[in-house]
């Protein structure tokens, strides 16, 4: 096993903070670099793992504040933002109407509707109703001035 330069170490393990697998880091480490690496040399860089134990505490900090970020920071990710996720479908839409795959086009549309109306998210539409779910009943009673500054006040305390 060849010593890897530092800038291929950091690499390895900032990918492996993002959650890539081992099998992810070798093809990436040889796009990137051509280096070829084994599964179990980029594991060794994992601090989680019995093989990354061994890990310099430089490197372990890097992962450390990596994951961190990672976990934390969703902005660096293109498809976690709902205006390319927009645009993205608008362009799928586009191109499939064009190929006059009109159901699959329609599925799209379908799809961009639900991501304005928030159905991927986990907010609740609350509605009040009264007793047994019918309308809430309300009453109102006509109070002179000094009687509803009267009633205020006994309100307020």
């Amino acid at each position: 096993m060849a010593a890897l330069k530092p800038d291929v170490k950091a690499f390895i393990i900032q990918s492996l903070a993002c959650y890539d697998t081992p099998s992810q880091v070798v093809e990436a480490v040889q796009r990137e670099f051509g280096i070829k690496i084994t599964r179990q040399q980029a594991e060794s860089h994992d601090p989680t793992k019995a093989s990354g134990k061994t890990l310099a505490k430089k490197w372990i900090t890097m992962f450390s504040a990596t994951r961190e970020r990672f976990l934390t920071e969703t902005s660096d990710i293109p498809i976690a933002n709902k205006s390319y996720r927009l645009r993205v479908l608008d362009r799928m839409a586009t191109k499939t109407e064009g190929l006059k795959n009109f159901s699959l086009t329609a599925q799209l549309i379908e799809q961009a509707a639900k991501e304005v109306g928030d159905a991927y998210t986990n907010k609740l539409k609350v509605e009040s109703t009264g007793k047994d779910g019918g309308p809430i009943k309300t009453e109102t009673t006509n109070l002179t001035a000094d009687q509803a500054a009267e009633l205020y006040r006994k309100m307020m305390g």
